[in-house]
């Protein structure tokens, strides 16, 4: 059936729609003693972006992002393509933002839900494609809809009309000119919400460095931390640790530990997922030393435990099925050993 862009945003933001991330049984939130007490004032708190434009900074950045274009490195991919030409690389996408649906949220940590969700915006393609993405039909099918950037500016301010808590940019990292262009026309039309820039974590610095002083709130995984792992199941991205580990100690650098307001919701900081998976591929025991080995130790970590097999999973016996009570346990475990003390589990 055909839709209009303007009935495509006025669907998307409907309260029928499904959210596509279902929270495990196994999930307890953070308790208020690990979590510690909030650090900053609404009142006295504006998102990045606004302090930015007021110094006219992005309409500098939103000209810079676009030349990327011409020969796209916004990811470690690298494809060189001209996307304002049409051309498409690995991620498939063009220089035309592409979304499959919007919403408020209720699935994701609590300090982004709070009472009235997080306004997730699922973007079309990715730079990673897994071979288990549970969102697959959106990543690799391309499931979605063009429409402009000033039709995505709509799409945000929408959402703060609804009430949400925050602006979540879910798999942004090939769509982020036409994002932050979309950020400065809502900006000049009243959005006030903390951006989530909610990302694999397959990321180039340089990209990242032209995000600092725009996004509040960095969401990034941390997928695997062996090479080989990360080449069998995400496309050969053989690369990936080395790729995301540098990008959240930039991100880390750029917004700090996770800050709350009065109420417990998300205004600024860091918060890593990563997701256990069977028979350790995801190598959670190096993860979780990672990050107390070079992040504070009250750095908000949501260890996931609802992997479940989707897409092309059961062509890889090692995880075609769930991870079990005892691959959980042991997580938890790993997490008490290296100190960890923000766990959302």
């Amino acid at each position: 059936m055909r839709i209009s862009r303007r009935g495509f945003i006025k669907r998307t933001l409907g309260w029928g729609t499904i959210p596509l991330f279902i929270p495990s049984d196994l999930f307890r939130i953070v308790s208020p003693a690990q979590a510690g007490r909030w650090e900053l004032k609404r009142a006295d708190w504006k998102p990045a972006y606004l302090e930015f434009e007021e110094e006219g900074g992005l309409s500098r950045r939103v000209k810079e992002l676009y030349s990327i274009f011409e020969s796209c490195e916004l990811c470690p991919r690298q494809c060189h393509v001209n996307r304002l030409k049409g051309k498409k690389g690995f991620c498939q996408g063009t220089s035309q933002v592409m979304v499959s649906t919007a919403h408020p949220h209720f699935g994701e940590e609590q300090p982004l839900v709070g009472k009235k969700g997080s306004g997730t915006i699922f973007f079309s393609n990715c730079n990673l494609r897994c071979v288990f993405c549970q969102n697959y039909t959106i990543s690799q099918l391309g499931e979605g809809r063009f429409i402009s950037d000033r039709e995505l500016a709509e799409v945000m301010l929408a959402l703060q009309k609804r009430g949400c808590h925050n602006i979540n940019l879910v798999t942004p990292t090939h769509y982020v000119p036409n994002i932050i262009s979309a950020v400065q026309i809502a900006a000049q039309k009243g959005l006030r919400l903390p951006l989530v820039y909610n990302t694999s974590g397959y990321e180039m610095l340089k990209t990242l460095k032209l995000l600092d002083g725009v996004i509040d709130i960095y969401l990034p995984d941390i997928k695997y931390m062996e090479s080989k792992h990360a080449g069998k199941y995400s496309s050969n991205a053989f690369d990936y640790p080395e790729y995301a580990t540098r990008a959240i100690l930039e991100m880390h650098r750029q917004v700090g530990v996770l800050k709350t307001d009065e109420k417990g919701i998300a205004l600024r900081g860091l918060i890593l997922r990563h997701l256990i998976m069977p028979n350790n591929v995801s190598s959670t025991d190096k993860f979780v030393q990672w990050v107390a080995e070079n992040l504070p130790h009250d750095t908000y970590v949501n260890l996931m435990g609802q992997y479940r097999p989707e897409f092309k999973a059961f062509d890889y016996p090692e995880i075609s099925r769930r991870i079990t009570t005892e691959e959980y346990r042991r997580s938890l475990a790993w997490v008490k050993q290296y100190g960890l003390t923000r766990i959302d589990r």
